[in-house]
């Protein structure tokens, strides 16, 4: 039998795909290594859609117990998610936080997100020595913090923590859905698509609406009758209350 060695090379990537590397533990075994204990990775969901509280996570993996297949949640499919999701509830401590859209309308959606973070940094069952967010800015939190771009793509204990942020923001979505038949939250998540710019064109913005967003500014504009600066105002007064909530694991 005459043996196709072709069949012995590895797989090449189509033209123009670069692999990627998953990402490493090293840097929190690092820290472990000097006596730094615990250290964590923080890293949220939901900063660019129309509608919904951004979702922040942090993530204590236990070292001897990290779940095979860790990766950036923007990576991995819904269905791998969701089993990492509760294999990291299992063997991990975290803590979620959530940034209303009142917050986020009051704060920007910047500084809604930082506190989110921190929150989820602060709410964990033990205080951190040392915490890895990702993206450009630092918390302010009594540990250190180092801020690493692309950080879901490069530190384990991000890459969790944007799991543990992006399952469960999607599953408040689809309650919400719920609440607001119609907009189709449970399909894009907030996120502005078509079928989201639609909905929200033809019924106007909702309760979970992010209200200085611009395509929420200009369907109340439309259902309201008002001008858009009218509109950017009328949001400004409402005064809505703001609410949190935070989750333990």
């Amino acid at each position: 039998m005459i043996r196709d060695k072709s069949q012995d090379k590895p797989a090449k990537l189509p033209k123009g795909v670069i692999a990627l590397a998953p990402p490493s533990f090293r840097r929190e075994r690092a820290l472990i290594k000097r006596g730094v204990w615990p250290v964590a990775g923080c890293d949220e969901a939901g900063r660019g859609p129309l509608a919904g509280p951004v979702v922040a996570a942090a993530v204590v993996l236990d070292p001897k117990r990290i779940p095979k297949g860790i990766d950036d949640s923007k990576r991995l499919t819904p269905e791998r998610r969701e089993e990492l999701f509760e294999q990291i509830c299992s063997t991990a401590s975290f803590a979620v936080a959530f940034a209303s859209p009142a917050r986020i309308d009051r704060d920007n959606i910047l500084r809604a997100s930082l506190w989110a973070l921190t929150r989820a940094v602060h709410a964990l069952p033990e205080m951190p020595k040392h915490v890895f967010v990702d993206g450009r800015d630092r918390l302010d939190t009594n540990c250190d913090c180092d801020a690493v771009i692309g950080g879901d793509g490069l530190v384990m204990s991000i890459a969790a923590a944007s799991i543990i942020a992006k399952v469960s923001r999607d599953r408040l979505m689809c309650k919400l859905a719920q609440d607001c038949p119609g907009y189709g939250f449970e399909q894009h998540k907030g996120y502005s698509v078509p079928e989201h710019l639609e909905a929200l064109d033809r019924l106007g913005p909702s309760v979970h609406h992010r209200r200085f967003f611009a395509p929420v500014i200009a369907a109340r504009a439309k259902h309201q009758g008002l001008t858009i600066d009218d509109s950017v105002l009328a949001a400004a007064q409402l005064g809505e209350t703001i609410e949190v909530s935070v989750a333990l694991g």
